[in-house]
């Protein structure tokens, strides 16, 4: 069999032990890799009702069959554990090269469990294993950590490490790996509480291909495909931050903690201005787009400082979203946050949250720290991006979320939490577009754009969907969040399907040619096997206790129309939406899957475990 190293490694931090397994035939047919393998072992693993900052919790790598291949854009890897942030089912993706090096180390995953004593990293060269000590490294950030780690392993080693939110156990910190990172949900909290800096791997093994020549012609299709797309250029030139004046322009870019009120300078953020900061050029490995950016300040306070660019998610977190036009800043943040270990998308919703706060008398002055947060200030969103990592103070407060910030803090403050679940919304607004905003409040980690990402209304393609309307969004948010699953098996990158740059018969060849599965070929069993994984991800919460009260926008979204002129008057009209999508996933009307369902899936042992009639 191809494409698979066909090799597990268990890291048990607290026995301080190493444990190799295979892979077995039953979990490449019904799960492929990537994203399925994560789900299937964390339910299978975790107990109910466990801490996700205890040693019981799990921290699981694992990558897919195309890791390593030709294939462009497929060397990710997944990071997948229950979130400290919301107590759900959690994966977060990161580029790069650390999925590519687990396979030619081979490995297919790497499940670190228990707790060490002292901060250590794991070093892991071929079938070498080692558990070393951290405490040099432990406090620093992330980049001179991969300097450092370097020098004591080796020049050309891959990791995933931490930055000091992990290790304060910020609940939305990160894991980063050389600039990219696993952002969402706390996996960098769960990492710290391990007292794990970082994972370390150098390979020399390449991946077998089971179909040389089948699979040459798959990536020359591939190929063909994304050099054919009317988005190619546009993403190669400026990645995900060209979308940010776009999507202001349809009322997708929120404002304002999601107030929606028009931003004064907003063509700071249009492609021509952000394009002057470009410098260079990067990817991940196996990737012709190299959406990767490095920019460079030229003026203000912050002249001389390079770093990569910031994605559309970051240019709207510490910009619009925190009324702050200065693009110098948002560059600034951005670098910061990626040295800290800590998601931008959440960090800055909860200095939007402290600035509404702020704005409304419900904090002063004096609760923040001495802090002016003003809508803009830019200077004060630094200090306290700090404070946040370090616990310190009002960041304190801030480190758990805003759902819990807000709870601390009362006085009415929970009105202006704006999450799903616990967690922070990405940069979209649901309002103005039904069929993303429903993906948002269904997706089994918290609002995340990227597993459903509705292309048809937010760029119109393949075919334009009217964003407001509500006929059919249960139908066409079922088939994003099922395509993009599809694609996380391999583990491709979601931007080229989501810009329509491959589709899934190519990518069935892919996997069929690396693997020699035959089936995999097949799009009507890919189909099958990503609801497969969408439902388990479901059940996992479903057995934590999460139903269709949570698949809920906040307040302000359900009740306060759109005022600015792009999506004005449009609010979400939730319910109806959730009955559409309920009834097209073929869950009962408090979303939990049907018997009938799961047993088609191929999961009606575990609907008798939990009692599924």
């Amino acid at each position: 069999m191809g494409g698979y190293a066909n090799k597990i490694l268990r890291v048990n931090l607290s026995e301080r032990s190493f444990k190799e397994e295979k892979l077995s035939e039953e979990l490449i047919m019904n799960y492929i890799g990537g994203r399925g393998f994560g789900i299937k072992i964390l339910f299978d693993e975790l107990e109910k009702g466990i801490d996700p900052l205890s040693p019981e919790n799990k921290l699981i790598f694992v990558n897919g069959p195309l890791a390593g291949t030709g294939a462009q854009s497929s060397s990710r890897v997944a990071v997948v554990t229950k979130s400290p942030l919301t107590g759900t089912y959690l994966i977060s993706n990161c580029g790069g090269y650390f999925g590519a090096e687990m396979k030619f180390a081979g490995l297919d995953i790497i499940i670190v469990e228990g707790k060490a004593e002292k901060p250590v990293y794991i070093w892991i060269k071929d079938n070498e294993y080692e558990i070393r000590d951290a405490s040099d490294v432990w406090g620093i950030e992330t980049e001179e950590t991969h300097k450092v780690i370097r020098r004591k392993t080796s020049g050309s080693a891959r990791m995933v490490v931490i930055g000091p939110a992990g290790e304060k156990l910020v609940k939305f910190a990160s894991i980063v790996s050389d600039r990219r990172t696993a952002g969402r949900g706390g996996v960098g909290a769960v990492m710290g509480s391990k007292n794990l800096k970082a994972v370390v791997v150098k390979g020399s093994k390449k991946p077998e291909i089971a179909e040389p020549d089948k699979f040459r012609d798959a990536v020359k299709d591939q190929i063909e495909y994304y050099k054919e797309s009317s988005f190619f250029g546009p993403f190669h030139n400026l990645g995900s931050g060209g979308l940010t004046k776009i999507l202001y322009d349809v009322g997708m870019c929120p404002t304002y903690n999601f107030k929606q009120e028009e931003l004064p300078n907003i063509e700071n953020f249009s492609p021509e201005n952000l394009g002057k900061y470009v410098v260079d050029h990067h990817g991940c490995y196996g990737c012709m787009l190299t959406c990767g950016k490095t920019v460079k300040n030229v003026k203000g306070s912050y002249a001389g400082i390079a770093w990569d660019a910031p994605e559309y998610e970051a240019y709207w977190s510490y910009g619009p979203n925190c009324g702050n036009t200065n693009i110098e800043s948002i560059i600034e943040l951005n670098r910061l946050s990626d040295q800290y270990g800590i998601d931008v998308i959440s960090t800055g919703c909860v200095i939007a949250f402290a600035m509404e706060l702020y704005e409304k008398k419900i904090i002063t002055k004096e609760d923040a720290d001495g802090l002016e947060l003003e809508w803009g200030n830019y200077e004060a969103m630094e200090k306290l991006l700090r404070k946040i990592v370090l616990r310190d103070g009002f960041g304190d407060v801030l480190a758990e979320g805003v759902k819990r910030a807000a709870e601390k803090i009362g006085k009415g403050a929970d009105k202006y939490a704006i999450h799903i679940k616990g967690r922070e919304l990405p940069a979209y607004d649901p309002r103005a577009a039904k069929s993303h905003g429903l993906n948002l409040i269904t997706t089994p980690i918290g609002p995340n754009h990227n597993m459903g990402w509705a292309k048809q209304e937010l760029l119109g393609i393949p075919k334009k969907v009217d964003p407001f309307t509500l006929e059919g969004k249960g139908e066409l948010t079922k088939y994003n969040q099922d395509e993009t699953t599809i694609f996380e098996t391999g583990i491709t990158c979601i931007f080229p399907p989501a810009m329509t740059m491959i589709i899934v018969e190519i990518y069935g060849k892919l996997l069929s040619s690396a693997t020699g599965i035959k089936k995999f070929e097949d799009p009507k069993y890919l189909w099958k096997v990503s609801e497969r994984i969408w439902n388990l991800e479901r059940l996992f919460n479903i057995r934590e206790g999460f139903s269709r009260k949570d698949d809920s926008v906040p307040e302000r979204l359900l009740n306060e129309p759109i005022p600015r002129k792009a999506g004005k008057g449009q609010i979400f009209e939730q319910e109806e939406l959730l009955d559409q999508y309920y009834k097209a996933r073929g869950w009962d009307n408090n979303g939990v899957p049907t018997k009938e369902k799961l047993e088609e899936l191929g999961l009606g042992e575990i609907a008798k475990k939990l009692n599924i009639k």
